[in-house]
């Protein structure tokens, strides 16, 4: 995937919409001076058919790498169900996933991968952008509800009329199609909140969108 180019929306590394974000990271660079440590940008590139909207970097993981979706669990589980349905091929540096734009509602790695209100309404701004510049897109995967309220509010769509629910897909007024999906994180799949028949279910249902 594409990333030499700062695709618009990107946050700049010295963001300080969120004083708590920027103090937690602040707080990581002391502690791990060789991570990125910053707004993690999107992945992806402008001719993308289908986004992916996390919840945040992981701390371990995208707060680590720079790259949404390396280094942890949830990236192992997503990319490795990508390759299983043909949208994705792992490389030495890290995948290929022509076609494919994947980015998080919250830039910045929270305190226990818990943004707050605030946090979530500074962000929206960059993920607006993000998806406007995307004139090909046809689907959006929410990872989760705070992705799928983020995801709506990008695009204009009003909250009450869309309600969260795993693989239910939402048609919105730009003609955009979201897809709703429990977060892949360690504990949904630990709980058996996601299982990995649901996941695969539910990025499956887009290739009906595709063409």
């Amino acid at each position: 995937m594409t990333d030499e180019t700062l695709h618009p929306g990107t946050p700049p590394k010295d963001c300080a919409l969120c004083p708590r974000l920027a103090a937690y990271r602040t707080e990581q660079m002391a502690r791990h001076s060789g991570w990125w440590n910053a707004p993690v940008p999107p992945l992806g590139d402008a001719s993308a058919w289908l986004a992916i909207v996390g919840l945040a970097p992981g701390l371990k993981g995208a707060n680590r790498t720079g790259k949404p979706f390396h280094g942890d669990e949830a990236g192992k589980m997503l990319f490795g169900m990508l390759a299983e349905l043909g949208l994705a091929t792992e490389t030495p540096d890290g995948w290929d996933a022509p076609g494919l734009f994947i980015t998080n509602a919250v830039a910045c790695a929270p305190p226990g991968n818990l943004p707050e209100t605030a946090e979530k309404h500074n962000c929206r701004s960059f993920l607006a952008e993000q998806l406007a510049a995307l004139p090909a897109l046809k689907v959006v995967v929410a990872l989760g509800e705070t992705a799928h309220q983020a995801a709506i509010k990008a695009v204009g769509g009003k909250l009450p009329k869309y309600r969260f629910g795993h693989g239910v897909a939402h048609k919105l007024p730009s003609g955009v199609v979201l897809m709703d999906s429990y977060h892949c994180s360690r504990l949904n799949t630990n709980t058996g909140l996601l299982t990995p028949d649901m996941f695969k279910a539910a990025l499956e249902a887009t290739l009906a969108y595709r063409a």
